[in-house]
């Protein structure tokens, strides 16, 4: 990485900087119970945490034999996700903290995530993040969702930083692959505590076991700037 300077900073959303994950579980049950698949329970999910809405939506259609396309299971999971995400969403308090101090330090900031860009504006605007953000990709705009490095990247290009001089924060396995893939340097968060010895979270510069309960934002503002 470049010295001389703080980092430009990319966020995935889901479970990292908010605690969506219970939308998007509840959004998937409902989806499948109307398609006769029912018992989808929270362990089952945090299988796919990590892992892009159409990405899973696929293999799951697959599991469950599903006949609907997955164009229509998709649409009517961001239906759903959109009319629990606008009411019910919680930014992780330490997370706040942190954005907000990059902002009074001038950092550029992105938000690279698996949901639909319908999703990520809802949840941004809906938790007040959204003037923080000078950048967001969804994984939607790319060809490939995480583990693939394509999100990461393409925000890099939209903050006009090389990727080299990016730090990601992420809080599951497939998205701390992606950073490392891009050349980034991974703060990991993990949101399943289990998935805290996963290789790609090993792998990371910056890893908080106890994921959120565990992480400051001084920490890793300290870490960032590399006071400690």
């Amino acid at each position: 990485m470049s010295t001389g300077r703080t980092p430009s900073v990319i966020f995935d959303l889901d479970g990292t900087l908010v605690d969506s994950e219970p939308n998007y579980f509840e959004a998937g049950r409902r989806v499948l119970a109307a398609h006769g698949v029912l018992g989808f329970g929270w362990e089952e999910h945090t299988r796919f945490i990590g892992i892009g809405t159409r990405e899973t939506l696929e293999i799951l259609r697959a599991r469950y034999a599903i006949d609907a396309p997955l164009d229509e299971l998709l649409a009517a999971k961001n239906s759903a996700y959109l009319e629990l995400a606008s009411t019910s969403t919680e930014v992780f308090p330490q997370m706040r903290a942190f954005v907000q101090r990059l902002s009074e330090e001038g950092v550029p900031m992105a938000v690279a995530s698996g949901s639909s860009r319908a999703a990520i504006e809802a949840v941004l605007a809906g938790t007040g993040l959204a003037p923080y953000m000078s950048v967001t990709v969804s994984a939607e705009e790319v060809g490939r969702g995480k583990p693939e490095p394509d999100v990461f990247l393409e925000a890099a290009r939209r903050l006009d930083a090389a990727p080299g001089d990016c730090v990601v924060l992420e809080d599951a396995p497939p998205g701390a692959a992606a950073a490392r893939a891009a050349g980034m340097r991974c703060i990991a968060v993990p949101y399943v505590e289990d998935t805290a010895g996963d290789t790609a979270f090993l792998a990371a510069d910056l890893l908080f076991p106890g994921g959120q309960r565990e992480f400051t934002a001084a920490a890793a503002y300290g870490w960032l700037t590399g006071a400690v």
